[in-house]
């Protein structure tokens, strides 16, 4: 399995689609909606059109995301570190209670190409390269760093429903104008004048929010990726496997319940949440009262935890003090649960009356969500690489003749450089941005539309 076949450098417009039925179900239901309002264009319809590109937007992948979707859907997994490693997908583990688990069966943090599983590590050297020391498959020595395309089906619906949006709120601007200008409605009451200003307060927001997200993916880009085997002291980026330290690793028992296991973690973190229902009565000018029911997950309490690690890349081992960084992408949850009850009597009857105390409310279900960095799994690091204590070494019978061996990497910053870790490689973080070019262009059409608005006014 390789990437024969897949350009990474994607030019200047890739045309994308969903790879899954669901988000096809949806694609084409925003494209219908686009249809729809184009023809009833002049009626109203272009509000109806834009929220269609929107659609469309949102569930249109990245450029390279499909290619390297398929690749990994056809690439062979390493073993698993235990015979009860998490199961994929959803299974019905009690009807009575309401309990159920779910594992994604797609994770885009997972390994794109092939990796070595835990049989082929070396178990009496941590820090000996594997085989014959070349990088693994995924390393950016070998496939290089992915370019997104600079406009792609993402990007261009995006300032299709900003300009539609747009177009349709300044032909209410111009109604309500109109309206104010004949004398039926007061000036003080059109709320359309504030449209210009709210597009452009959100297209200032936007852009800066867009400028720095440029920057981190600018900086991954740029970075040249270091060897293990050969990694300088100072700042580095780092690919490559997480494999057990001397400290090992963590097996996480989810909130307290052994049914809730996930095994092998080096950084872990969950969360449980239980959805919180309530009835809202409102009452409109002319005195017309509507009840509705407002739901939504309130978190009760969570745990993170982490210990440190060993970062190989095929060229050999080097120790990563995770506890330092500040900034952990741990990609999508490993595992979901969900249940109608609580753990524990008391538990169920201390949310309860939390909900109906604050909230006014019920409980109606409760989960409990969990993201973890694993063993096996594929990572990707920006840290600071510094020398070890002679202490340290002594601990693990290290005598510092392999250069690597006397050094580790830690979450300091550096000028030009946010130290930070992601699960996945490089290729996978990379497949799935989108272009500086959608970042920045989008906010920019945003701000220009609201303050064309101003001259309607």
């Amino acid at each position: 399995m390789s990437l024969d076949g897949v350009n990474l450098n994607r030019g200047f417009f890739q045309f994308t689609i969903p790879y899954n039925w669901l988000s096809w179900i949806f694609w084409i239901i925003g494209l219908l909606m686009v249809v729809a309002g184009l023809a009833t264009f002049l009626e109203g319809g272009g509000i109806i059109a834009a929220f269609g590109f929107l659609l469309i937007a949102l569930l249109s992948p990245a450029s390279l995301e499909t290619d390297l979707h398929n690749v990994r859907k056809n690439a062979p997994q390493p073993d698993d570190l235990e015979t009860d490693a998490l199961k994929n997908g959803y299974e019905l583990e009690s009807w009575f209670f309401g309990r159920s688990s779910y594992s994604p069966t797609n994770d885009p943090n997972d390994w794109i190409l092939p990796a070595p599983g835990p049989s082929t590590w070396n178990q009496d050297d941590r820090y000996a390269a594997d085989g014959d020391g070349t990088p693994l498959p995924e390393h950016p020595t070998k496939v290089g760093t992915p370019i997104p395309a600079t406009f792609a089906t993402f990007g261009i619906s995006m300032v299709l429903f900003i300009l539609f949006l747009s177009i349709s709120l300044g032909m209410l601007v111009l109604d309500e104008k109109a309206m104010v200008d004949s004398g039926e409605m007061l000036a003080e009451d059109a709320a359309m004048k504030y449209t210009p200003i709210i597009m452009s307060v959100i297209g200032l927001i936007w852009l800066l929010l867009g400028f720095f997200q440029h920057k981190r993916q600018q900086q991954m880009i740029d970075t040249p990726t270091s060897l293990v085997r050969s990694v300088p002291v100072g700042s580095a980026e780092l690919v490559g496997q997480v494999r057990p330290a001397p400290e090992q690793w963590i097996n996480v028992v989810v909130d307290g319940n052994h049914n809730r296991v996930i095994p092998g973690c080096v950084d872990y973190r969950w969360e449980y949440e239980v959805y919180v229902c309530r009835t809202v009565t409102s009452t409109d000018s002319d005195g017309n009262t509507t009840t509705r029911e407002e739901c939504n997950w309130q978190s009760v309490r969570s745990d993170s935890g982490y210990v440190p690690f060993m970062l190989h890349d095929g060229t050999g081992g080097i120790r990563v003090e995770s506890g330092g960084f500040k900034k952990k992408d741990l990609g999508n949850y490993v595992k979901r649960w969900t249940s109608s009850h609580a753990d524990t009597l008391r538990d169920h009857f201390q949310t309860e009356f939390a909900a109906r105390l604050f909230r006014n409310g019920d409980v109606r279900k409760h989960r409990w969500t969990a993201y973890a960095l694993r063993i096996g799994n594929p990572v990707y690091l920006m840290g600071m690489v510094k020398p070890r204590s002679n202490e340290e070494m002594a601990q693990e019978h290290l005598d510092g003749t392999v250069g690597h061996t006397a050094i580790s990497v830690h979450g300091e910053n550096s000028p030009g450089m946010k130290a930070n870790i992601q699960r996945g490689t490089e290729l996978a973080n990379l497949g799935r941005i989108r272009s500086s070019a959608e970042l920045l262009i989008m906010p920019i059409v945003c701000i220009l539309c609201g303050i064309s608005m101003f001259a309607l006014i």
